[in-house]
Formats: C-alpha cells, sequence, structure tokens
C-alpha cells in the first residue's frame, strides 16, 4: 500500500490556518492520483473540533499531538514532536504551508528527517512512481522549475498560501489518532511570552473579490489617491509590486508576488505594473486581469484579459466617474 500524503494543519487561537485547509484540497488530489490515504497531523493544546474539522475537507485520518505545552508555537518542541511522529508512520509525503511559522518548522523537520525540502511551491503533482513534483519559481521568477525527491523520504514541500483552491466541507467520517509523543520543556531555548497581532488594515488580499495592484506607474502621491478612490468606489483591497512597498506606499503585508503573497480575486486591476514574472506568479489565478500601463509594450498586455494604454492620471478619473454611474442605475 502507498504511503500517506499527510497535510501539516496549522492552527492559532483554536482556528485551522486557510493554507491549511487549501493543501488539503491540494492533498486530497494527490492521494486520489496515488491511490494513498490523506491524513492530516495537528500539534495543539486542545483539539477541539479541529479534528473532525479536517476529516470535513478531505483528510482520512487526523493524527493528532495534544500536550499544553503546544498551545503556541515553539520552534524545538514543535520540530520535536512533528519528527517523531512524522518517523512513527512513515508517510510519503508532508506538506507544510509557506507561513511564518511553516517557514520556520519545515526546514528544522527536513533537516532532523534528513529528507529534501522545496520551498515556496506554486504548483503540485504526482507521477506515477510516486514522485512528488513540485512548481517553484525560479531565476527570479523568470521560470518554473520542477523538483523533484526521488530517494530521500518524506518528501517535503511548503506550499504558498492562496495558490491552491479551498475544498468544500462536506459530510464525511475518518479516523482519529492520538501520537504520543516526547515532549519535555527542558527543550525549549526560546519562549513565546505574547503575541501581538497587527489589525489588518481594510479587507485582507486574500478575500478580496476585487484587488487593485499598484505598480511603480502608481507610485505618486496624486496618482496614489486616485488608486485609493477607485478601491473604494469598487470595495476592493489594494496590494502591489516590490517597489510600491519600497516607495512607502503600500506595506510589506500587501505585497503580491513570488516574496509577497498569492491572491485569486473574480477581477484584478493592475495599475502601473508593468508584468514582471516576480509579481504576476501572485496574480495568475485571478479570474480576469485588467491592465493599465502607459508603455504599450509592457509585458502584462500579453498576459491581462482587458489592456488599456494610457497614463493613470488620465485613465484613472474616467473609470472612477463611470463605474460611479453605473453604481447609481
Amino acid at each position: 500500500m502507498p504511503g500517506e500524503v499527510w497535510v501539516y494543519a496549522e492552527c492559532r487561537d483554536g482556528r485551522l490556518m486557510d493554507v491549511s485547509i487549501e493543501l488539503l484540497g491540494g492533498g486530497r488530489r494527490l492521494a486520489d492520483k496515488a491511490k494513498a490515504s490523506l491524513a492530516s497531523i495537528i500539534l495543539t493544546d486542545n483539539v477541539g473540533s479541529l479534528a473532525n474539522e479536517l476529516i470535513s475537507y478531505g483528510a482520512d485520518k487526523v493524527y493528532v499531538v495534544e500536550h499544553p505545552l503546544l498551545k503556541t508555537y515553539q520552534s524545538d518542541l514543535y520540530t520535536d514532536a512533528l519528527s517523531e511522529a512524522v518517523s512513527k508512520y512513515n508517510p510519503e509525503i508532508l506538506l507544510i504551508g509557506a507561513t511564518s511559522i511553516g517557514m520556520d518548522l519545515a526546514p528544522r523537520v527536513a533537516a532532523r528527517l534528513k529528507t529534501g525540502l522545496s520551498a515556496h511551491v506554486v504548483g503540485l503533482d504526482i507521477d506515477e512512481h510516486g514522485i512528488l513534483k513540485q512548481v517553484v519559481p525560479g531565476f527570479g521568477g523568470g521560470v518554473m522549475a520542477v523538483v523533484t525527491c526521488p530517494k530521500a523520504r518524506p518528501q517535503m514541500a511548503t506550499v504558498r498560501p492562496g495558490v491552491l483552491p479551498k475544498p468544500e466541507k462536506t459530510d464525511r467520517r475518518g479516523e482519529i489518532i492520538a501520537v504520543d509523543v516526547k515532549i519535555s520543556e527542558d527543550r525549549i531555548k526560546a519562549k513565546t511570552l505574547k503575541i501581538i497581532e497587527e489589525k489588518p488594515l481594510g479587507k485582507p488580499l486574500e478575500e478580496a473579490e476585487i484587488v487593485v495592484g499598484v505598480g511603480l506607474g502608481g507610485c505618486k502621491p496624486d496618482t496614489f489617491n486616485l488608486i485609493k478612490e477607485l478601491a473604494e468606489t469598487l470595495g476592493a483591497a489594494i496590494g502591489g509590486t516590490r517597489p510600491a512597498v519600497d516607495e512607502g506606499y503600500i506595506t510589506e503585508n500587501q505585497m503580491i508576488g513570488q516574496s509577497g503573497k498569492t491572491v485569486r480575486p473574480k477581477i484584478h486591476i493592475a495599475l502601473g505594473a508593468s508584468g514582471a514574472m516576480q509579481y504576476m506568479v501572485g496574480v495568475m489565478d485571478s479570474k480576469t486581469i485588467v491592465a493599465v500601463n502607459k508603455d504599450p509594450n509592457a509585458p502584462i498586455f500579453k498576459m491581462c484579459d482587458i489592456g488599456i494604454v494610457g497614463d493613470l492620471n488620465d485613465v484613472l478619473p474616467i473609470l472612477i466617474e463611470e463605474i460611479k454611474q453605473l453604481r447609481k442605475t
């Protein structure tokens, strides 16, 4: 029987992270193709209803590591617990979300298990031999590389949030397995004393149906004011490119692309963005991409659904007025 496909279920404050749910959808497709079981492993102080929730999103089994010391993420304890569980049950594949926690945990576990790890994966597939094909942007986003780990096990990858669609919740049954691993406070080298979360500015990018993306061409005070007015008129979230972050018009948390977030809105409006691959990998799954750029030869015009060649200061006032008029009818 093929080894199991595992998804690490990251939870915070008793809530599953969206990327873990997305990974269950991707993991389900891999497991079905390999004729294997899909399992999820969760480390927490109180699993509550989370195990059943993971099953409802597609897991056949949920391995539960429950201990009071696992209330908040601790690098050493989580590495110990996850590594021990993997060594005990020997999954074929282990998928972890590329969150701040996942990017700390995954390489530690991979090093402990002496296996390979692909980071920031944007696509997953599996061949007829059970080899995991991991699609990773390479060379500054200019190419998509397919990475495999043919010998060491488990095959590990951190997958970017937003690149996989969320599966639908279903009424299904599965097996919940309590995992006994050694957890000791002596192993904690650095303790988490307090967690302070910044409140998001406006609607989170990942949840918005319309996203306005700011490129370098939108990084002027008057132009950016028009962009904000457009976003407010549409009820859209604002994100953008690395230059827009560097220029101080958006925050690091609003950056889209290879080094930022991946979004899948119904409409993405790219304003003054050239269409560099580093940015486009973050928006390529948008249902409709609209681009405005004054350079008719900008690469983005080859990748968008609707393109407008023109200066943002000329185009945006007309666009805003047209939308306002449509809203009145």
